[in-house]
């Protein structure tokens, strides 16, 4: 139990008996007591004022003189400013702590609660290779299951790949036109770089073709509409739904090229899953769904065959469920995807990690399944998130203005390579230990950066900011356990806790921000939210820091100092560690 949930059952208990009065913990607000007021922790006592007929500091008075009266072993002492109650806990209480957790690889860790969670994330499309965009979207989905996973629930990650429709035939026609056979092996490149260019020269050529069109008196709309290279291509999607073999064949060639590509990338970047979905087995899902809402009067047909819904009541519009020629659309296909999810997994809770521009449709989704009556409709969860843009603006597919993850792991290495070396401190380091701490510090500046930011805001990733060695980023975290494990190498023998005097001020605040990480964890899970661990572990690499620079720890003022300071340094590697871990993050032993 946390010392907050502590605190909130004596208080309970203190005004039940004090008072008669019966109230429940989550009445009840208690925050870290703020800095320029003594005190740990702070008891608001607005919201009782007025029922028990009591001035603020009466009120606080007489609960803080029982609250350190019956519980001599928590609190030591209280003050009341207006209408909060400071209340200042044993140094006591905190060494318990410290002797029973310093060493617990698994703090914060729950027991299995029986509760199945899907978190699909990726979503990546077969014509181009992953991007930085994707990276945000992997990154958050990753760690989200791990935070999950770290608060009791059993975990199953999984993947939609977009694999069919006009964009995959797009990069199709244009292989066929410029390639002249080429492949990913002859050209030396990665197979999804290489699928990705001819996505671009596609778009070349049609620009070209609209311009040749327009030149010639066509008006721009009839001319984006009638440019042979997209006639082609739309045929090449009526080929590959009719089955054409040859059609068939290329795409699965091409395919392969790209999904050899994303193992590579998957591999380097840490992601995984349990279950890879396919766009071209899943988007004729569904249809059994239309014919149920029917009969169910959740949909209705219009006059040309094509069938509905009216979200109206619900604050939205009407929204097609099937097209006149009976032919799916996406939100059909989600509606079967998340039945065969459920038929695989029964999972209490699916996770969508999709960007924001898909809050219409997941609003949809889970509308259409609440309505159909499907005991997984609650489940369903969309955790929505901005879009990533660099310094110089939004990037484009199309226009080959995005940067590739595998380029932006590469730049992020060299930085890392740069910054380490301005450092000076790896001379002892061999050519093997370097590639991997290299490669360690910019896959934990990019994590970091882009976890760092709440997911529900937009933003501008910068490659040099991120991976700065004092800012509010990977590396300075990474340092910081480098450097507490560099302390502890130092100390031969094992360090068992003895009566160390009163805690200094840094002493206790670095305690007392270590026993709240399982509550951070907690939070992290409950809102879906990477960012509450990545902000939490900075500060606490940030206090050590403080901590570390005002106090010695192997020529400390004594050895029962020592003792302790080496007992929160472990604590505090410890939970670097932890956190980082689940930001999917690697920590190394030095730097």
């Amino acid at each position: 139990m946390s010392i907050v949930n502590e605190i909130m059952g004596l208080v309970t208990k203190a005004l039940k008996d004090l008072y008669g009065f019966e109230t429940t913990e989550s009445d009840l607000t208690i925050n870290s007591t703020k800095p320029e007021f003594e005190g740990d922790y702070t008891l608001v006592l607005f919201s009782f004022v007025k029922q028990l007929k009591k001035t603020p500091e009466q009120l606080g008075n007489e609960m803080g003189e029982s609250l350190v009266k019956n519980n001599p072993k928590i609190f030591t002492s209280y003050n009341v400013i207006k209408g909060f109650l400071n209340l200042t806990v044993c140094d006591d209480y905190w060494l318990n702590f410290l002797e029973l957790n310093f060493n617990q690889k698994n703090f914060g860790k729950k027991q299995p609660n029986k509760q199945r969670v899907m978190v699909e994330y990726s979503s990546p499309n077969t014509n181009k290779p992953l991007h930085l965009g994707h990276l945000r979207n992997i990154f958050l989905g990753w760690s989200v299951a791990q935070i999950m996973k770290e608060n009791g629930f059993d975990v199953f990650k999984s993947c939609i790949v977009n694999d069919r429709g006009i964009h995959i035939c797009k990069s199709m026609i244009a292989w066929q036109l410029f390639a002249n056979g080429a492949t990913p092996e002859s050209t030396g490149m990665k197979g999804d770089h290489f699928v990705g260019e001819y996505y671009v020269k596609f778009n070349d050529e049609y620009k070209r073709q609209v311009d040749t069109l327009m030149s010639d008196g066509v008006d721009k709309t009839t001319a984006e509409k009638d440019v042979p290279i997209m006639k082609t291509t739309q045929q090449m999607l009526l080929d590959w739904e009719a089955g054409k073999p040859e059609v068939i064949e290329l795409w699965e060639k091409m395919n392969g090229w790209v999904y050899d590509g994303f193992d590579v990338t998957y591999k380097r970047i840490g992601a995984d899953f349990q279950k890879m979905y396919y766009e071209s087995n899943t988007y004729l899902l569904g249809k059994q769904f239309v014919e149920e809402g029917i009969k169910q009067g959740v949909f209705f047909k219009k006059e040309d065959g094509s069938v509905w819904i009216d979200l109206t009541n619900e604050g939205l519009d009407e929204k097609l469920v099937l097209r006149k020629d009976g032919t799916s659309v996406y939100i059909t296909q989600d509606l079967g995807l998340a039945q065969q999810k459920y038929d695989e997994f029964s999972y209490d809770q699916s996770i969508y990690v999709i960007a924001d521009e898909q809050n219409y449709h997941m609003k949809v989704l889970k509308l259409i399944l609440q309505k159909l009556g499907k005991p997984y409709a609650g489940g369903i969860y969309h955790l929505s998130y901005g879009m990533v843009e660099l310094p110089s603006g939004r990037m484009k597919s199309r226009e080959g203005t995005v940067v590739d993850a595998d380029d932006m792991v590469d730049e992020m290495v060299n930085v890392a390579r740069q910054k380490t070396e301005e450092l000076g401190k790896v001379k002892d380091f061999t050519q093997t230990e370097l590639k991997e701490l290299y490669d360690t510090i910019a896959l934990g500046a990019l994590k970091f950066f882009l976890l760092r930011v709440d997911p529900k805001k937009r933003m501008i990733f910068n490659p040099e900011e991120s991976i700065d060695f004092h800012g509010f980023t990977g590396p300075f975290v990474q340092y910081t356990h480098a450097r507490i494990k560099s302390i502890l190498r130092k100390q031969v023998a094992g360090h068992e806790l003895r009566v160390a005097g009163q805690l200094l001020k840094l002493e206790k605040e670095l305690t007392i921000l270590l026993e709240q990480y399982p509550s951070v964890i907690e939070q992290a899970c409950t809102e879906h939210n990477p960012s509450v661990i990545a902000i939490y572990v900075f500060n606490l690499a940030k206090l050590f820091n403080t901590f570390y620079t005002e106090h010695s720890v192997m020529n400390a003022e004594s050895e029962e100092k020592k003792q302790l300071r080496l007992q929160l340094s472990e604590m505090t590697a410890n939970v670097i560690a932890s956190a980082m871990n689940l930001l999917g993050i690697n920590v190394p032993e030095r730097m």
